[in-house]
């Protein structure tokens, strides 16, 4: 990245015990580029270095940055300082979330855990928080953003963070749509699995058997059958109700895959049309098809089933 690039940059920081590692996580899967307790006399050779190629978003992706009183070389007034000429001499856009928990519960937090206080490895953790909070003080009072977790659990601080900062584009799950044959088993990674083998099979038709749910003629004749239009018009429906509760819950990737016996015909092309509809709805999904080339087979399709 040049020097010379303003980024958007927001320092994490804040009690330990009040969900830094659960706010960084969050956001990594939002897009954003992520480091915890870089020593801040790093942050400008940070903000030079390139990217390696091949990382989506390259030099438009924002920066989190995780600090806490334990990082190396921590000083707030310091820090504070730091910020200011960073804007000042690169006009970098610098916002600082600062999370907040109250004594009671970060006591209760490390007793459950049986995780030490890393400013109290030998005291009472209640020792550790009340000097923590002294040394953040002039962070506190200089962030703009403050999230108090005391009553917030993981989930629920995540989804805070994802409403909060999901940029246009950053967040969506990546959607990926698929077709298999049953013969050669369910694909592994697929979240929901649809299984197309009630509609009526071109394989046992002569002419179409070697075409592929791609083909115009194949994709009409599975379209023909009675049974399509309601099942897909409901799947549709049941897609367009659960895809955005995913993405809600920030569940990165999301896989829907269509089987038919073979994998050539019916599923091919109820996950080509399916694409095409989500698509028409604002998602962006990628299609694939495991088993296109493989070859047909009369005793893998069963018996002709006459409709």
């Amino acid at each position: 990245m040049s020097k010379n690039t303003p980024k958007n940059i927001l320092l994490v920081t804040g009690m330990s015990g009040a969900g830094k590692s659960t706010v960084l996580r969050t956001l990594e899967d939002l897009g954003w580029e992520t480091v915890d307790n870089l020593p801040l006399l790093l942050l400008n050779r940070l903000l030079d270095t390139d990217l390696p190629e091949g990382i989506d978003g390259g030099d438009d992706r924002p920066l989190a940055i995780g600090i806490g009183a334990q990082t190396r070389g921590f000083d707030a007034e310091s820090i504070v300082r730091r910020i200011k000429k960073l804007r000042e001499d690169h006009g970098h856009d610098i916002g600082t979330l600062f999370l907040e928990c109250s004594g009671a519960e970060l006591e209760r937090r490390y007793s459950e855990t049986r995780r030490r206080h890393p400013l109290a490895l030998d005291r009472p953790a209640a020792d550790g928080i009340a000097r923590e909070r002294d040394l953040l003080a002039p962070l506190r009072r200089w962030a703009n953003r403050l999230i108090d977790t005391t009553r917030m659990t993981a989930n629920e601080l995540a989804q805070q963070i994802r409403q909060s900062f999901s940029g246009e584009g950053m967040g969506d799950s990546v959607l990926s749509i698929g077709s298999f044959g049953y013969a050669r088993g369910i694909p592994r990674n697929a979240d929901l699995v649809f299984d197309m083998r009630f509609l009526r099979n071109p394989h046992w038709v002569e002419d179409l058997r070697p075409g592929t749910g791609r083909d115009p003629d194949v994709a009409a004749y599975v379209a023909a059958d009675p049974a399509y239009r309601e099942a897909m018009a409901q799947i549709e429906t049941l897609l367009l109700l659960l895809l955005p509760r995913y993405q809600a819950e920030g569940k990165a990737y999301v896989t829907i895959a269509f089987g038919c016996t073979g994998g050539r015909h019916r599923s091919v092309h109820v996950a080509e049309h399916m694409a095409g509809r989500l698509r028409e709805a604002g998602f962006s999904p990628t299609v694939t098809h495991r088993d296109l080339q493989t070859a047909p087979q009369d005793s893998l399709e069963g018996a002709p089933v006459a409709i």
